[in-house]
């Protein structure tokens, strides 16, 4: 079961409201009616990669950028075209979403506790696990689901973290039933794959990783760490980003409606 962890909330003003000179490169109208939505996931480990995120969101020409461990407390309102459509409040490092909202509407976000680990419990550093933001496309009028979350780390079983997963996914229906959705973030599960995807098969939801692994914190130990989930999106691959001042590297994906 997930509980939420504040009821839900309005946008704030600014997060409807735009410039044209803060927005990114203009779209004709054509390709605003067939391009597929653009994520970006990054866990900035402790914020220490936080200066690099006005840059990723220019240069990438990002629709929606999620981010895991995030100093929600210095982070902007805006990142050049896209607001600061929520962030987790209870502690001080969680997750946040960005939304371009010269082409997406923020209709609502909500953030969900789920199952809490024994590191959860012992050092009480998060029980905000999962962010997820309610979407309607200006120019379709397409409703989608974004969700930024970061699992339990590795001292959590892989079943406690399929709980978790299995959890998220519930809440991101809660906020909007049979709306195509998308969960990325850092999921923590670099080993016995298979397992999981076993479980996502029976929910609906399809799991992809990255072309590459994500994870470099140590010289000899590298990982795939940060997925993503989704129902509803066909996405043909997750690339990663070069390697910044986070211990992650990002993911990036364009994911188009399924047909």
């Amino acid at each position: 079961m997930w509980d939420a962890a504040r009821p839900p909330a309005s946008p704030p003003s600014w997060a409807r409201m735009t410039s044209a000179s803060d927005r990114g490169p203009e779209r004709p109208d054509h390709e605003m009616r067939c391009i597929a939505l653009r994520i970006i996931s990054y866990n900035l480990r402790k914020h220490a990669a936080g200066h690099e995120l006005a840059d990723i969101a220019l240069t990438h020409e990002v629709d929606a950028l999620c981010l895991q461990e995030a100093d929600t407390d210095v982070l902007p309102e805006r990142l050049h075209h896209l607001s600061l459509a929520d962030a987790t409040r209870a502690n001080r490092l969680g997750l946040a979403v960005y939304v371009r909202d010269d082409r997406y509407e923020i209709l609502n976000t909500q953030v969900f506790a789920v199952h809490k680990s024994l590191h959860d419990r012992v050092l009480a550093p998060a029980h905000e696990r999962l962010l997820a933001v309610h979407l309607r496309d200006r120019d379709s009028g397409d409703n989608v689901l974004v969700g930024s979350f970061h699992a339990a780390p590795l001292t959590a079983s892989n079943s406690l973290r399929r709980k978790q997963i299995a959890a998220a996914h519930e809440g991101m229906r809660s906020l909007a039933p049979d709306t195509p959705a998308i969960m990325v973030g850092d999921f923590n599960y670099p080993w016995f794959i298979n397992g999981l995807e076993r479980s996502l098969t029976t929910s609906g939801y399809t799991l992809m990783r990255s072309t590459e692994p994500t994870y470099l914190r140590y010289k000899f130990f590298t990982g795939y760490f940060d997925f993503v989930t989704s129902t509803g999106f066909d996405i043909e691959r997750v690339d990663v980003l070069p390697a910044g001042a986070s211990d992650h590297r990002a993911i990036s994906l364009d994911a188009e409606r399924a047909a």
